[in-house]
């Protein structure tokens, strides 16, 4: 079980801690806590539990989260430069296009010529 820390260091150099940025990283892919659990292994709480700081992160489970992210270990810990993952994504979106991704090419054909439709109409009435 993952200590409880005792006291809190400042970030080093860093506006955001390394919980905050699992959490944007986390919800930039599209995921819940409970997803990001189940791919690393781990009971839902535990994530809270990082992301909020209330829980020490050591090294192996830095590079479970770097894997099960898709990022670099630099990346949650902060010490490499590159996209922000600050912009906030709309879960509800992303979820659906990973159900989208999910159906058979001909349902997935016959959704996107629905959609299109829809956005056509809505482009003519304005």
């Amino acid at each position: 079980m993952p200590s409880i820390p005792k006291y809190r260091l400042e970030p080093i150099n860093q506006k955001t801690s390394i919980g905050e940025r699992i959490c944007q990283i986390r919800k930039k892919r599209g995921l819940t806590q409970k997803n990001l659990a189940e791919k690393i292994g781990i009971p839902r709480y535990l994530i809270s539990g990082y992301e909020r700081g209330r829980l020490r992160l050591y090294d192996e489970m830095v590079a479970h989260f770097a894997i099960a992210l898709d990022v670099s270990a630099d990346k949650i810990l902060g010490l490499k430069e590159g996209k922000s993952y600050t912009q906030k994504s709309d879960l509800r979106i992303t979820k659906r296009l990973r159900q989208i991704s999910e159906l058979t090419v001909n349902n997935q054909k016959a959704l996107l010529n629905t959609i299109d439709n829809y956005l056509r109409g809505v482009k003519e009435n304005n």
